[in-house]
């Protein structure tokens, strides 16, 4: 299996991309379809993902069959159909209409750092995960996640936080995802062996 790169994203067969950008270390997983959206460095999403009108922070976890920012509908409209923005497609003297495409695509969700979003997850246009949160798998998020928050459930609610708030304050002013690719090496046993409290106490200048 090909190694994630600095330079270049990673990204599996299959997969749609439209107007996509992307930090270091990301990787694409096989079939996603990503568009009109950002990963930051070392974020990753598993094979099947829907990803559009995003910006993805660092270090992000996005499990298989999950969807950000999923577009709508004209509901207020007399009918529901694209044949109404996507007009083109039905009518040869039509054009799509651009107004409505550009207001879909201003309404972003933003995925913080270190975020975990569970498999088959929803993240609704303009919701805002938190740094640290987590997603249960098949929760459908509509509002936002504060940091290090837990939400499960259709639609997500608070579960319980992952840390206390002096923990999760401490872990954000830390911001280790900022951190060099050499000094996240450098602190790799620690990563893997301490418990948060422990890791701050070690870290925090």
């Amino acid at each position: 299996m090909p190694k994630l790169s600095a330079d270049t994203p990673l990204i599996h067969d299959n997969c749609i991309l439209y107007n996509a950008t992307f930090g270091r270390y990301v990787e694409i997983g096989q079939g996603s379809r990503i568009i009109s959206a950002h990963f930051d460095d070392y974020s990753y999403c598993d094979r099947m993902a829907e990803v559009a009108n995003a910006k993805i922070g660092k270090f992000a976890n996005i499990a298989a069959f999950s969807r950000i920012g999923a577009t709508d509908h004209p509901m207020e409209n007399a009918s529901l159909h694209h044949f109404l923005y996507r007009s083109d497609d039905y009518f040869d003297d039509a054009e799509p209409d651009a107004a409505f495409f550009a207001h879909r695509q201003s309404r972003v969700a933003t995925i913080g750092h270190d975020t975990w979003i569970g498999h088959g997850a929803m993240i609704k246009p303009e919701v805002t995960l938190g740094h640290g949160s987590i997603v249960a798998s098949g929760a459908v998020v509509t509002k936002d996640v504060p940091p290090y928050m837990i939400v499960a459930g259709m639609p997500a609610t608070p579960m319980r936080r992952r840390f206390s708030e002096s923990v999760s304050d401490r872990l954000m002013a830390l911001a280790w995802w900022d951190w060099e690719h050499a000094r996240l090496r450098d602190a790799l046993t620690d990563f893997r062996t301490l418990k948060a409290e422990a890791f701050l106490e070690k870290y925090e200048t």
